[in-house]
């Protein structure tokens, strides 16, 4: 039972972070941008190549792109211009969706190249092999590390909702407070309206002496 729970945690801290690897076509002059949300003081890692169309030659100069990677807030962490492969890692200071733009210089004729992309974050952008190397640690105290780090992914992800959770709740308090409010003048309107069609007609018959 224990074993299962313990299963179940690494499978929940795994989900809870992301890895995403993808693989796109990039047209000269065109650009192509892939967003990811990441929470704030979460690591992220990337690591991009463009594919050599002919592996018996080497990589023609045609086949380079620039890349960027920012935050909602416009804010630069990573540059790399003309390259053909690179990669970029840092702990995202502010949450929200961070843009990775891979951009083809134009040239003609026009030259598709095809782009590996491998973006991940949370416990998926730790390199457990590097870390047992590192610290010479067993199998046992390698299966901790990552149990304890998605247990804090976890509860951090459970923060994070709960967090979401107070706005929504804020939000739609505030959105009934203010069609409630918008129903009291609505209301006031119409009764205003009414009174003065009231008024008018009353003032009209009097003119007329029909009453």
């Amino acid at each position: 039972m224990v074993r299962f729970n313990l299963c179940f945690l690494l499978i929940l801290g795994f989900l809870l972070s992301t890895s995403e690897s993808v693989r796109f076509d990039l047209e000269s002059g065109q650009t192509k941008c892939i967003a990811e949300d990441i929470k704030s003081n979460s690591m992220t890692v990337g690591k991009y190549s463009v594919v050599n169309p002919d592996e018996a030659h080497p990589m023609p100069d045609t086949h380079k792109v620039t890349v960027r990677v920012t935050s909602a807030y416009g804010n630069n962490y990573h540059y790399a211009e003309l390259v053909g492969s690179g990669q970029f890692a840092f702990t995202a200071p502010e949450a929200g969706d961070y843009m990775a733009c891979f951009w083809g210089p134009d040239h003609n004729p026009k030259v598709t190249m095809t782009v590996d992309f491998d973006w991940r974050t949370g416990v998926a952008a730790k390199d457990w092999s590097n870390v047992a190397k590192k610290g010479q640690v067993d199998v046992m105290e390698l299966e901790l590390k990552k149990l304890y780090d998605a247990a804090i992914s976890i509860q951090e992800e459970m923060y994070y909702l709960r967090e979401r959770e107070d706005e929504m709740q804020e939000l739609n308090r505030t959105t009934n407070s203010r069609m409630g409010w918008f129903s009291i003048l609505s209301l006031f309107v119409c009764l205003s309206v009414a009174g003065l069609q009231l008024w008018h007609l009353k003032t009209f018959f009097e003119k007329k002496k029909l009453i």
